[in-house]
């Protein structure tokens, strides 16, 4: 019984592990150049111009001397380890187009009013008021 028990678990705990492989790997890059420098938490290459500094720990799999001077060919992934998201901004509203300059309405103008003995305004008749009349530009 007791072994069956240490069987399921050593069987649980691998296939965790192997999982956790499986979906963390992603895709691999590698990169190859002559080490410039090693320590225990990284190892900075050159290739070409370029200088890449790579982070590894105790996990990191190392065939060979990893020394100053020898060329190596490191495979890596890209793992995210943080992100600051921002906020798109809003799109500028649709500025509408400049309302067209026009010339101020023309009235029309009406004829004084004069009574049968010819005296200005001695009784209006009734009349509509001016409007105005808005013009067509040219």
């Amino acid at each position: 019984m007791m072994k069956t028990k240490t069987t399921f678990s050593l069987l649980a705990i691998a296939s965790l592990a192997l999982s956790g492989v499986a979906f963390a790997g992603g895709k691999t890059y590698q990169a190859t150049g002559q080490v410039v420098k090693v320590s225990a938490a990284m190892v900075v290459i050159q290739s070409g111009t370029q200088k890449w500094e790579i982070a590894r720990d105790t996990t990191t799999k190392v065939k060979g001397d990893l020394k100053k001077g020898n060329t190596v060919t490191v495979t890596y992934t890209m793992n995210a380890t943080a992100m600051d998201v921002k906020a798109m901004p809003a799109a500028p509203a649709a500025t509408a187009a400049p309302a067209k300059k026009t010339a101020p309405p023309k009235l029309k103008a009406s004829a004084p009013t004069t009574s049968a003995a010819g005296e200005p305004n001695a009784q209006k008749k009734e009349q509509p008021d001016a409007t105005a009349t808005p013009t067509p530009d040219e």
